[in-house]
């Protein structure tokens, strides 16, 4: 049994409804929309109370994560869009409020706590008329030891990832074969990344230039392709490197389109990987990717040891070379194109994403949405078509130089 804190454990995992006052357990399928007007957090003295308001009723199943304490709730096929972010966060013991989809088919809310709480009932009414449901949670207050001791992801095959299967291994590549290189289009789901007024998401115009990246690699006939997303839903960053790794991926290029609040930035910028930043712009965005990954319900309690760590630094004496040559062939052939490129287009910061030991990694920002010029080229088809063609060029420079050196290597 999963470690849930509070009442009835069986109530989360399959929607207790409540028809005329008669309790019971029932599965329902279909889209359920949020209804705005029925949903609000509200503060009272043990706690605070979540109602949630939906066209029907639905399987959902909450838990508690740590550091920071989080209330996540998983449901089955909703529909966020009645819902504005900033008109239900409310009250002093909800800090924010994340919501959209998790993987295909799931969605999932995750309330970020001032201070532990705990689940104290959580039931969904369901007109029997009408059909529409009444999700109602009530918060109370607890300590910190009880909060630790009872948080925690439960694992379940009807909601989760399957386990990895373990992969053969990957065949060896003649020289002349495609490089398999994995793209990665940032966020996505309950995590839109950045945004522009005009409900212009981060998520959805990386999705959009992956894709479109991905076939003028593959036309060059240099290029396999993959992606880490293929649709709105979410991928944890310790899963985007997994994927790679399955894939058995050359390379790992991350696509990214940030907002800047200090300062002004624009134009294209690569990243590779480092313990300390090159600048503090830097540190504040892999600081801020990784946030995005806490607060879209991740639970990372169960982390690589020092001692993994250690060898994994050891593992990228090797690929981290390899990596910085990447990021360079990129910025050249970015320039090519005509850019624009940001004044300090090579630039290094602690990015989970970019850890992969074996693999030659890079975070490129294409462009800032904080710039109303980079903005205008990311919504504009005729320079994301010019900026892949640079990105082309970059890769197939860096792969010719790449087996140069190999080969060197292996004598």
């Amino acid at each position: 049994m999963s470690r849930l804190h509070g009442v009835a454990t069986g109530l989360f995992l399959a929607a207790s409804v409540v028809l005329g006052g008669a309790a019971g357990a029932q599965e329902f399928s279909g889209l359920a929309r949020v209804d705005a007007s029925r949903s609000r957090i509200e503060d009272h003295r043990k706690g605070t109370d979540l109602s949630l308001g939906l066209s029907q009723g639905v399987p959902f199943r909450l838990f508690t994560l740590k550091e920071p304490p989080r209330l996540v709730l998983d449901f089955q096929e909703v529909d966020w869009s009645g819902l504005k972010a900033e008109a239900f966060d409310k009250g002093k013991n909800i800090l924010s409020a994340q919501f959209g989809t998790y993987v295909p088919g799931w969605s999932r809310m995750v309330l970020q706590l001032a201070a532990p709480m705990q689940v104290a009932s959580a039931q969904m009414e369901v007109d029997p008329v009408t059909a529409a449901a009444q999700l109602n949670i009530s918060l109370h207050a607890t300590d910190l030891e009880s909060f630790e001791r009872s948080s925690g992801a439960p694992l379940d095959a009807r909601w989760d990832l399957p386990t990895p299967e373990p992969l053969a291994s990957p065949v060896p590549r003649d020289d002349n074969s495609p490089l398999l290189v994995v793209l990665d289009p940032g966020h996505g789901g309950i995590d839109p990344g950045a945004k522009a007024e005009g409900g212009i998401e981060e998520k959805d115009l990386m999705l959009q230039f992956a894709l479109e990246l991905g076939e003028v690699l593959v036309r060059s006939g240099q290029f396999a392709v993959q992606v880490t997303r293929d649709g709105d839903y979410f991928v944890s960053l310790e899963r985007r490197t997994a994927l790679a790794h399955q894939a058995g991926a050359d390379l790992f290029i991350s696509l990214h389109a940030d907002s800047l609040t200090q300062g002004h930035a624009h134009g294209s910028t690569v990243y590779t990987l480092s313990q300390e930043a090159s600048d503090a712009a830097s540190a504040s965005l892999a600081e801020r990717h990784d946030r995005s990954d806490l607060l879209s319900g991740s639970d990372l309690s169960e982390a690589d040891d020092l001692v993994a760590g250690v060898m994994l630094d050891l593992a990228r004496q090797e690929t981290q070379p390899r990596s910085e040559t990447l990021a360079a062939a990129l910025v050249k052939g970015l320039k090519s194109q005509g850019g624009p490129v940001n004044r300090k287009p090579l630039r290094s910061a602690g990015f989970s994403v970019l850890k992969s030991a074996d693999i030659p990694s890079v975070l490129l920002e294409i462009g800032f949405l904080s710039s109303a010029r980079d903005l205008a080229n990311l919504q504009d088809p005729d320079w994301r078509a010019q900026t892949a063609r640079g990105i082309l060029q970059g890769l197939i420079e860096w792969r010719i130089r790449d087996e140069a050196q190999r080969a060197l290597v292996r004598q």
